[in-house]
């Protein structure tokens, strides 16, 4: 498969992250009296990536995630190569989605973009008001532990078309866990979108969702690469 249909697929694949994920969590999160809450916005991130997972899995390897990609070449699971066209590709699938997301938001009389579009911050833009250090370690912490569940999940050792299930549930736990932190990230091109189509503060704290997550990335695909080494026979 050409390079540059993977990349259209991981663009492709990200851009129904966004839209499923991040639109969930604008459209429907508090919908006028039974939202989807929290829980149902966990869920909605993890089975854009578990639905994607078996649509191009296949095809590009569904990274999905610049940090995920990152970690696989840090893992030894990718060519370093063909970083620049994932990434690039992830991005713009992202901003794609964030402005679709917008278009169909901005239909509701009353909406104000001032919410944040789903945008990841901290601080004052931390949806329970947590400090840029606690948001930078968790997800710094929650992109190790997803890269490494990634790297494990899809190894030739592991059992056989479990993959899908068990990293979209990981990102499903992981949106649990660090929603009222950041609005959870561990995805710059997820966190992107959103910001540029938001601007000012959101784009002014984008930094640490780059950093953060390609930081974890990187130990995920060190560790890994020393835990999964089978010693010589």
């Amino acid at each position: 498969m050409s390079l540059f249909k993977r990349s259209v697929a991981e663009g492709l694949g990200t851009f129904w992250l966004v839209l499923g994920g991040c639109g969930s969590a604008v459209l429907a999160a508090a919908f006028p009296t039974v939202g989807i809450g929290l829980l149902g916005v966990a869920l909605a991130f993890g089975l854009t990536v578990l639905t994607m997972a078996v649509a191009i899995g296949h095809i590009s390897g569904c990274h999905l995630n610049p940090a995920v990609s990152v970690g696989l070449v840090v893992g030894a699971r990718f060519p370093a190569r063909e970083l620049p066209a994932y990434i690039a590709a992830q991005v713009i699938g992202g901003v794609i989605a964030a402005a679709l997301l917008y278009f169909i938001a901005s239909g509701k009389p009353g909406f104000e973009l001032a919410g944040g579009l789903a945008s990841n911050g901290y601080g004052d833009h931390s949806p329970g008001g947590y400090s840029m250090a606690a948001g930078f370690v968790c997800e710094l912490v929650m992109t190790t532990m997803f890269v490494l569940i990634i790297l494990g999940a899809t190894d030739s050792r592991a059992p056989k078309g479990l993959a899908p299930i068990a990293i979209g549930l990981a990102l499903t736990l992981i949106h649990l866990v660090s929603i009222p932190v950041t609005n959870t990230s561990v995805n710059p091109a997820r966190s992107t979108g959103p910001a540029l189509i938001v601007g000012g503060w959101a784009i002014q704290q984008l930094w640490m969702f780059w950093l953060a997550p390609i930081l974890g990335a990187v130990i995920a695909g060190v560790v890994y690469r020393w835990l999964g080494k089978e010693p010589p026979a």
